[in-house]
């Protein structure tokens, strides 16, 4: 008799790993009855997991290091236990900023973050930006890429929150300039002939990690055997996503009405990383736009959490080496390493890293010998160091 255990998400690409490992059978297989659970909203799908509503959720990687900074309605209560994927955000603007920028010489080429955040500051304009919560990876490399370019952010950024499926309308009624959101919602936005893609924000940060497994302070130590299955369960899920012909099928089962309820070939485009970013159908490609496994994706490494910390302290002004130590503290690289190690995942020996450090493919230390990591690159060259 399977165990059942319930998982909430949002409707988002990211999302793929809890679907999969429910809809092709590796919940089931490890003996996990996994019931997922649709929530309109991040902040909603916070409070069910705080609350206990669920036992597990995906999560923004940058929510349960705010809560145990006491920031956020509910405060802390969350922990870390895996990484569920790397990238898949878009910045997606206006087709009025999109025609002053082309009229500006701006080519578009979706690679160079810096010629891309220097002719949107050329504008000289207040950008009213969305994203879908405050503490999200999308506010923190948005933030990171403008402040880096010159640009006070977020003081000079009018920011507002808005749930990932109406973020598309909200840009088509004028109410922003520019959405950063996880895919597909920045395509259907061009899809819709509302706007054109700017970049996607592996362009400003290369393997950022970006949603993560969250559960309540201390559910993982006190139910072992229901985290083993979910976490060996979500790594098979990770595994089969990233074989490139797995994804047509991927698409097809995230497009169904109980996901995501949007037109396959929308879907598919973003797990593969090749976009439509305008409304006249001009083509580009996203290298490595959206990792689920390779390259160590899955390992919640505490020096992420770490930049993280420091991050969103120096934005509220909490003391920096506190938040850095309470936000490491919340990643449990323990906990995956304990039920992971015996079925063959890559553990590195670490479990820091300098952050921003690889510019190339490169083989480190693992527990059984050598594990690949993909570059980590910021888009200005700047390195880490959580020491």
């Amino acid at each position: 008799m399977s165990d059942v255990l319930s998982a909430g998400f949002l409707p988002l690409t990211d999302a793929a790993p809890l679907v999969v490992a429910r809809e092709m059978g590796f919940a089931a297989e490890e003996g996990l009855d996994l019931q997922l659970v649709k929530a309109p909203s991040w902040s909603s799908l916070r409070d069910y997991l705080v609350l206990g509503k669920l036992e597990a959720a995906q999560m923004l990687a940058p929510v349960p290091v705010a809560g145990a900074l006491g920031l956020g309605a509910l405060g802390g209560g969350m922990e870390v236990i895996a990484a569920l994927n790397l990238s898949g955000n878009t910045t997606t603007i206006s087709n009025a900023l999109a025609a002053q920028m082309r009229e500006a010489g701006y080519d578009f080429d979706f690679t160079d973050a810096t010629a891309a955040g220097k002719a949107l500051i050329a504008l000289g304009r207040p950008l009213r930006i969305a994203v879908p919560f405050p503490f999200s990876m999308h506010a923190e490399l948005l933030y990171y890429w403008l402040e880096k370019l010159g640009l006070a952010a977020p003081q000079s950024l009018s920011v507002r929150t808005i749930p990932p499926p109406l973020m598309a309308q909200a840009m088509a009624s004028g109410e922003v300039d520019a959405i950063c959101v996880g895919e597909p919602w920045g395509s259907l936005a061009v899809e819709n002939g509302d706007g054109v893609m700017l970049l996607p924000t592996s362009a400003i940060r290369q393997s950022a990690i970006e949603k993560v497994l969250a559960v309540r302070d201390g559910w993982a130590d006190e139910n072992p055997d229901l985290t083993r299955k979910l976490l060996r369960a979500l790594w098979r899920a990770s595994i089969w996503l990233d074989q490139p012909d797995k994804r047509e099928v991927a698409a097809e089962i995230m497009a169904r009405p109980d996901y995501l309820g949007l037109p396959v070939d929308l879907v598919e485009r973003a797990l593969r990383g090749v976009f439509i970013i305008s409304p006249q159908g001009d083509l580009r490609d996203a290298q490595d736009f959206l990792v689920f496994a390779s390259g160590a994706a899955g390992f919640p490494w505490r020096s992420q959490a770490a930049w993280i910390g420091m991050r969103i302290a120096a934005r509220t002004g909490l003391d920096q080496a506190e938040a850095m130590k309470a936000a490491k503290a919340v990643f449990r690289t323990d906990i995956y390493r304990n039920h992971l190690r015996d079925v063959g995942v890559d553990l590195p020996s670490a479990s820091e890293k300098v952050e921003g450090g690889l510019d190339h493919v490169t083989e480190v230390a693992s527990e059984t010998g050598r594990v690949i990591l993909a570059p980590d690159r910021f888009f200005d060259g700047t390195v880490f160091d959580p020491e």
